[in-house]
């Protein structure tokens, strides 16, 4: 079987997934996700591999979530032009390069015991307020992206647009957010 009669076949079993399914698909994978790096972040370098160096990837994940915010302001333009295919490109591209971030920072937590901030006086509750703001919102946008793209690739657009209102502002806050903590923890990691 080719590539695109294997992804043709699951487009069609998601097409024919009932509401129901959908929601247990997406809430499910979802939870597994945020309980993965609840512990890892618990319990730093539980999986640790000796000598798998990792101190590069802080720098790597502001690279994809830069590059996914700009994905994700030229797939709202593109939209607003009605250019609908390059929407769909850049679309596709946010959401694997956050799922590639989601992969790599999963692995980062896995094997480094991390950073604390050491910035003084007024950038310190500047710095906490944008990532606590980060730190909540990040669980939120995985389902709101999942519900988007499924809607997107289930060919029911009402739905999409729907969600997508809610879900482009979040993906996008947490994209930047996520490049401006790294900015801020730069000098300390």
């Amino acid at each position: 079987m080719d590539i695109m009669s294997n992804t043709t076949t699951k487009l069609e079993s998601l097409s024919r997934m009932g509401e129901g399914g959908m929601k247990v698909l997406v809430y499910g994978l979802s939870g597994v996700v945020c309980l993965l790096v609840v512990v890892l972040i618990a319990s730093p370098q539980v999986l640790r591999i000796e000598g798998l160096n990792v101190s590069y990837l802080p720098a790597f994940h502001a690279l994809l979530n830069g590059t996914s915010a700009i994905l994700l302001v030229a797939g709202y333009i593109l939209v607003r032009q009605r250019r609908l295919r390059a929407h769909q490109w850049s679309m596709a591209g946010a959401f694997l390069l956050s799922c590639i971030f989601l992969l790599s920072y999963v692995v980062y937590h896995s094997q480094s015991a991390g950073a604390t901030f050491g910035g003084e006086g007024w950038i310190r509750p500047v710095y906490f307020f944008i990532l606590i703001s980060h730190i909540a919102l990040a669980p939120v946008v995985l389902p709101l992206a999942l519900f988007a793209v499924i809607r997107a690739l289930r060919g029911e657009l009402g739905k999409h647009r729907r969600v997508a209102r809610w879900t482009f502002p979040v993906w996008l806050y947490v994209t930047v957010t996520g490049v401006m903590v790294y900015l801020f923890m730069a000098p300390y990691y």
